[in-house]
């Protein structure tokens, strides 16, 4: 069964209507109470009430001495578990296999270490070989759209700290040469969602990546499309950004992410 079809069975409502619940706690500035919570699903205050009863029964929610709510701990256990049996190369793997392209390019999976991304899965057209990708291959995050697509996410200030002893030296003559430099490709990264880097790691390669984050959206891995430049139209240049952009949201889905967030 595909996940339209899953999406398209009919919802069981009181199930429905209890994660619509604990989703508007997370997402609350404040404590909410039940009036509030009433009125922000348009359900009666004694289906809320008895709905967040039950919650508090099985330790999803919490009730406050003043009658508000907050969540409960034992969604902590479902947390550890969803990040115990995920595993984000395995995801990758899972849904690049359903996912349809038909440009030459190398589609590889990359996490951040320190200052380096690592690639660890790559899906490859035998035919495009001029960049091969193999695990374990480094790559300075500075120069490579994954890098900076994984960048992009942190704060300024860790931007700051991580190259606080300048960049790499530069691969080739493209290459960013001052963190100035690096840090006006972030703004634009973080304007258009997606990282693109040309011939900053290879000369003659482009490179497309989307940031994947976890179930606390944290920055945990990339997703990049890498194509031949000289074969790159403003067409196939459009349907490879969106494609890496759409690819890194369905991945960040797939490992808890709040990708409306």
């Amino acid at each position: 069964m595909t996940e339209q079809q899953a999406a398209q069975q009919k919802l069981v409502p009181a199930v429905e209507r209890a994660a619509l619940i604990l989703d508007l706690v997370a997402a609350a500035k404040r404590y909410p109470t039940v009036s509030e919570l009433a009125r922000e699903t348009a359900l009666p205050k004694s289906t809320v009430h008895g709905l967040c009863t039950t919650l508090v029964q099985l330790g999803l929610l919490v009730r406050r001495p003043d009658q508000t709510y907050l969540l409960g701990p034992h969604l902590l256990r479902w947390s550890h578990a969803f990040e115990r049996q995920t595993d984000v190369a395995t995801e990758f793997a899972a849904l690049w296999d359903q996912t349809e392209i038909d440009i030459d390019s190398i589609a590889s999976l990359c996490i951040p270490d320190d200052t380096d991304i690592v690639f660890i899965a790559a899906r490859q057209v035998p035919a495009f070989r001029s960049f091969p990708v193999r695990a374990g291959m480094r790559l300075p995050a500075a120069f490579s759209a994954a890098g900076k697509a994984i960048v992009a996410c942190w704060p300024d200030y860790e931007i700051f700290r991580a190259f606080s002893g300048g960049l790499p030296e530069k691969l080739t003559d493209r290459s960013v040469a001052s963190l100035e430099e690096l840090l006006a490709e972030i703004q634009e990264i973080r304007t258009r969602g997606v990282a693109v880097e040309a011939g900053q790691c290879q000369a003659d390669i482009t490179s497309f990546a989307g940031a994947v984050l976890d179930s606390i959206n944290r920055p945990v891995a990339a997703v990049m499309l890498s194509v031949e430049s000289d074969k790159l139209t403003d067409e196939n240049r459009q349907r490879l950004e969106a494609t890496v952009s759409s690819f890194a949201l369905r991945l960040s889905h797939r490992l808890g992410a709040d990708v409306a967030a």
